[in-house]
């Protein structure tokens, strides 16, 4: 804000006495949008250090008697503005209900990168150890080789009822976006995503399953949705051509969708996927609306 007399601007000192008199007179406030200064140079720099713990806080969402243990992180309290969302699905190894394991693998990713210009909160929900994301029945064949069948269309799980009815109470919440809600996760997380997505077709702005798979009996309400798959070309855990097909299946039907295979990946391929240098880029630009 600029005062100038008729002839020339008044001196430095003179605009700050000005300034101290308006806001005492309640005339001129500083602007309430402090979201807008780098986040980089009020928190954080690229070798902070993370602490899940204090980071990510401990919540329980409980749902007909059921509960459903998850961290939460939120970016800042002064953030005035609702804010995209990532809901990141942990694997199968982190199941239980100590509400701690599945922050192993994303957690350190989606806190760095809201305090590197892509500002938002996330959510890492736990399954329980009876439960599983997403209804698959897993098989071998005489070789050894794993195969998964999935039953995106039927019954859901009890962990997934429990996601769908979190994800609910979750658009309701005036802080977040709506169009801005973020789906991701990796194995068995990768397989809830892609199932979770099928359930909940108008829900999320974007996708990004990790060494998962799927079955996706319609296409149609998902028209409008965009994916990014990963896997790791040598996993031998969850075969990559579960997620190969399903991106194939997507692009026939319209859908905006892509895969990056990464050759000398095993089933650990959430490590080459958290340094995508796009991910994020492309994951943040993505709306419903």
């Amino acid at each position: 804000m600029q005062l100038k007399s008729k002839n020339q601007p008044f001196s430095l000192p003179i605009l700050l006495f000005l300034q101290i008199v308006l806001w005492g007179c309640n005339l001129f406030k500083p602007s309430k949008q402090i979201s807008t200064v780098s986040a980089k140079t009020i928190f954080y720099g690229d070798t902070a250090k993370f602490d899940a713990s204090k980071e990510f806080k401990k919540r329980i969402f409980i749902y007909n008697a059921d509960t459903l243990p998850y961290r939460e992180f939120n970016y800042s309290s002064l953030w005035e503005k609702p804010l995209p969302i990532v809901i990141f699905l942990h694997g199968s190894g982190e199941k239980g209900n100590d509400n701690e394991s599945q922050l192993s693998h994303g957690s350190e990713w989606i806190w760095r990168a809201s305090y590197a210009g892509f500002a938002c909160h996330a959510i890492f929900p736990q399954c329980n150890k009876n439960s599983y994301w997403s209804n698959v029945i897993r098989t071998q064949d005489s070789s050894g080789k794993p195969h998964f069948t999935f039953h995106n269309d039927t019954a859901s799980t009890k962990a997934m009822k429990l996601l769908m009815a979190f994800v609910e109470h979750l658009k309701k919440q005036t802080y977040i976006d709506p169009n801005r809600i973020y789906l991701g996760g990796l194995s068995m997380g990768g397989m809830g995503t892609i199932e979770l997505m099928c359930r909940m077709p108008k829900t999320f702005a974007a996708a990004f399953p990790i060494c998962g798979g799927g079955q996706i009996a319609n296409f149609k309400p998902l028209k409008k949705s965009h994916w990014w798959l990963f896997h790791g070309l040598k996993d031998n855990v969850v075969p990559p051509e579960n997620s190969i097909e399903l991106a194939t299946q997507l692009t026939k039907a319209g859908i905006d969708a892509k895969i990056t295979l990464f050759p000398n990946a095993n089933h650990n391929s959430w490590d080459a996927a958290f340094k995508e240098p796009n991910l994020l880029s492309w994951l943040f630009s993505q709306k419903l609306k």
